[in-house]
């Protein structure tokens, strides 16, 4: 199966040289890795010119094609004719050796699959269920396999407002369970999204169906919304023995303010792109939990070493939030 890798980067030169080290010793390696870089340096390309990898193209975009949607489209238009699958990385991973080799291997035993998520290994740590086990409110449990859950998951469960669908799957109030709630078993699980810097497509998938240009720059949630809408097509999948190592670089991210501004529009964003006339109830859940997310981000000024980090994202959550009333996003 012949496949392309783009990674899109801004401002990340040794992070990247780190990644593409970890593509070279790949059981199997990419017909072609396009590089769409954004940065407002030299600084990727000259490490690129002085560490040569085979396959490799390297496109440095204007501002016009700057910002993580657009250089996924760019990248896209460039990929040769032949690929059958492309896959995607961000630029701060490192691979485990047979990461594509078990990726592909999913397209070969389901072939209507139309896209495929890796699964990054390092997030959390879980452990197998004894069979007499029965897990606490503070644990999350699922298929065999028990994890701690977060206080904040802990606190919507006494509350009502857990998830109640699957990992992956969006509940009609939107604030659901990711892909790493998903237990490291080895095992194929059937999604709705995954994560788009452990990604890959059919590519006949991702010529007839872009990413959104909504959301401009770093980008957040532009995964959900580009699987959750190919789900409404076909099926999409994550190989939980397509194994990487996530290091979330600081650099090249925005400042806490507006992050915490897009949790809270993106995310809206993305729910009413998926459940366009939610009911009264799921109105009022996705309120309730949002809500309660920036309560509880503000209460970790208190609560955590960063206060600054702590006091500006709840911030901004509140600013998205209350932008809503006067200005939400278009979904058309």
């Amino acid at each position: 199966m012949k496949f392309s890798l783009i990674v899109c980067t801004y401002m990340r030169p040794r992070p990247l040289l780190t990644l593409l080290e970890s593509v070279v010793a790949q059981s199997t390696y990419p017909n072609e890795i396009l590089i769409v870089d954004g940065s407002l340096n030299d600084d990727t390309e000259k490490i690129l010119i002085a560490n040569k990898f085979e396959g490799l193209k390297y496109f440095k975009v204007s501002e016009r094609d700057r910002g993580l949607t657009k250089q996924r489209n760019f990248g896209i238009n460039k990929v040769s004719h032949e690929m059958e699958v492309v896959c995607f990385l961000d630029d701060d991973i490192i691979l485990l050796d047979t990461y594509f080799e078990n990726l592909l291997n999913t397209y070969n035993l389901y072939h209507d699959a139309l896209g495929v998520g890796g699964y990054i290994s390092n997030d959390t740590v879980w452990r197998l269920l004894t069979s007499k086990e029965k897990p606490t409110i503070r644990q999350f449990a699922y298929d065999g396999w028990v994890r701690k859950d977060g206080s904040r998951y802990v606190l919507r469960k006494k509350l009502g407002l857990d998830a109640d669908r699957p990992p992956a799957h969006l509940p009609d109030f939107a604030h659901g369970r990711s892909v790493s709630f998903l237990p490291p078993s080895g095992k194929i699980y059937p999604v709705e999204q995954f994560m788009g810097g452990v990604s890959s497509y059919k590519t006949e998938e991702l010529r007839e169906q872009k990413f959104s240009e909504y959301f401009e720059g770093y980008g957040l949630y532009e995964d959900a919304d580009y699987t959750l809408r190919l789900s409404k097509k076909g099926k999409l999948f994550v190989n939980t023995s397509a194994q990487l190592y996530h290091y979330h670089e600081a650099s090249g991210r925005p400042n806490k303010f507006e992050y915490g501004k897009m949790v809270v529009r993106n995310g809206w964003y993305v729910w009413r792109v998926r459940f366009p006339n939610p009911s009264l109830k799921a109105r009022l859940k996705w309120n309730a939990t949002s809500f309660l997310l920036t309560t509880i981000r503000f209460s970790n000024v208190f609560t955590q070493k960063n206060h600054t980090e702590a006091l500006t994202e709840a911030l901004g959550r509140t600013f998205g939030w209350f932008s809503l009333l006067i200005n939400k996003p278009r979904t058309k």
